[in-house]
């Protein structure tokens, strides 16, 4: 298991696009992928609602995790997109 800690630097969070793309990355990869507000409970980052339902604003931490082969890279994409000012 992989894991990424990560703060949100966005403005809009994983609201809107970075939202969106970082579902399509996690959807097109054969692994398990979860995200979670700091302390918060996990939900699967294959699910748009779900990630959107977060409601994460700049300045939160987050916690991304994945399973299986490619999981390392896969984590550091989605964290570049999380943490993109």
């Amino acid at each position: 298991m992989a894991q990424r800690q990560i703060t949100v630097e966005s403005e809009v969070g994983l609201h809107a696009r970075p939202a969106a793309t970082f579902v399509q990355t996690a959807a097109k990869a054969p692994l398990d992928v979860t995200v979670a507000k700091q302390g918060g409970q996990p939900v699967n980052a294959k699910s748009i609602l779900a990630v959107l339902a977060l409601d994460v604003r700049q300045g939160d931490t987050v916690v991304i995790e994945a399973e299986g082969e490619g999981a390392d890279e896969l984590l550091d994409a989605l964290a570049l997109i999380a943490s993109a000012p």
